[in-house]
C-alpha cells in the first residue's frame, strides 16, 4: 500500500500530456469537413450581393419605381423559416404572454347563468306635459351634447383590445413602400401647384414591421427624448386610436438614421406623426393597452 501511495501523486503531478491514457487509442476514421463547403456557401452569398454601391451613382425615376423590397427578399436563395418563435419580435410575444392576460384579469366582467342586465334608458327624451307646449313636440335629445359617445362594451376574451396597425408619415424608418399624398390646394408662396407636387408620405405597418417599429420607438428612441413627459392623456380620436409627433431631433434618433446621419443633412430630417391604431372602442382602453406596452401618458386623462 505504501508502495502504491507515491505513484499515485506521481502520476497526479506529472503534466496531462505524459500521464498515459487509460482508454486504447484506435484508428480514427472520421473525417473532418473539406475547405470546399465554406467556399461554396462564400459564393451562394456573394451572389446576393450587390456589385457596386448605390451611392456611387445617381437614383432615376424609373429606378425608384422598379425597386420592390418585397420581391427582393421574395427571391433571396437562402431564406429564413416563417413562424419560428425566436424570430418574434418582443413587443409582440410580451402582449400574447403578459399584456393581453393582465387586460383581460383587470377588466373582465363575469355574468352568471341566468344574469338579466338592467333596462337600457331611451336614447331620446320625451317631455313631462307640464306645458301646454310640449304636446305633439320632437323628442329631445340626450344629456351631454349633441355628440353620442361609442358605447364601451364589456371586455370579454374574444374583444380584448390589440394593437391593429401604425400609420407614420415618414419614409425612411417604416420598412414598407410609402403612399405619396399630393397638394389639393395651391400655395403661391411655398411653389406648391395643387394637385402636381407631393406635399406628404404615409407608411402603414401592420404584422411583424408594426412590432419591431413599436420596439425601437419605446425602447430605443423615447428613452432617449430629454424632456419628455409622454404623450397628451387628451389625444385620441374617441374610438381607440392614439396619435402623436416627434420633431426632427427625435426622428433623428431611429437606429437607421442614426448610423447614416451624415448622410442626412440636419434640414432634410423631417418630423413624423405616429397614429396608432387598435381594435379598442374608447379611448380608455387603448391607454390601457398602450400603457402595457410602454408607452407612457401624462396631463389630464380624457375619456
Amino acid at each position: 500500500m505504501a508502495a502504491r501511495e507515491p505513484s499515485r501523486y506521481l502520476t497526479r503531478a506529472l503534466p496531462r500530456a505524459s500521464v498515459p491514457s487509460i482508454r486504447p487509442q484506435g484508428f480514427l476514421s472520421r473525417r473532418n469537413v473539406s475547405d470546399e463547403a465554406p467556399a461554396r456557401r462564400l459564393s451562394d452569398h456573394l451572389t446576393d450581393l450587390e456589385s457596386a454601391s448605390s451611392l456611387s451613382t445617381p437614383v432615376t425615376a424609373s429606378a425608384a419605381g422598379s425597386f420592390d423590397p418585397l420581391a427582393r427578399a421574395a427571391a433571396r436563395k437562402n431564406k429564413l423559416p416563417r413562424g419560428r418563435p425566436l424570430l418574434r419580435p418582443r413587443a409582440e410575444q410580451s402582449y400574447e404572454t403578459t399584456i393581453a392576460p393582465d387586460i383581460m384579469t383587470l377588466c373582465y366582467v363575469h355574468t352568471p347563468p341566468g344574469f338579466t342586465p338592467p333596462p337600457k334608458a331611451p336614447r331620446l327624451r320625451e317631455w313631462d306635459d307640464s306645458s301646454p307646449y310640449h304636446k305633439n313636440r320632437v323628442l329631445r335629445g340626450p344629456r351631454g351634447g349633441d355628440v353620442l359617445r361609442l358605447l364601451r362594451k364589456p371586455i370579454k376574451f374574444n374583444n380584448i383590445p390589440e394593437l391593429e396597425r401604425i400609420t407614420v408619415h415618414s419614409y425612411a424608418i417604416s420598412n414598407v413602400r410609402v403612399e405619396t399624398s399630393k397638394s389639393k390646394s395651391s400655395v403661391a408662396t411655398w411653389g406648391i401647384h395643387a394637385g402636381r407636387d407631393t406635399v406628404a408620405v404615409k407608411a402603414d405597418l401592420a404584422g411583424e414591421n408594426m412590432y419591431h417599429f413599436l420596439g425601437k420607438l419605446v425602447d430605443v428612441v423615447l428613452p432617449r427624448i430629454k424632456d419628455w413627459e409622454g404623450v397628451k392623456g387628451s389625444s385620441g380620436d374617441s374610438s381607440g386610436n392614439i396619435t402623436f409627433g416627434l420633431v426632427p431631433e427625435s426622428v433623428a434618433l431611429f437606429p437607421e438614421i442614426e448610423i447614416n446621419y451624415d448622410m442626412y443633412p440636419p434640414k432634410m430630417i423631417p418630423g413624423c406623426h405616429i397614429t396608432l391604431h387598435t381594435s379598442a372602442k374608447t379611448d380608455k382602453d387603448a391607454r390601457l393597452l398602450l400603457s402595457a406596452l410602454g408607452l407612457p401618458f401624462y396631463g389630464k386623462i380624457v375619456n
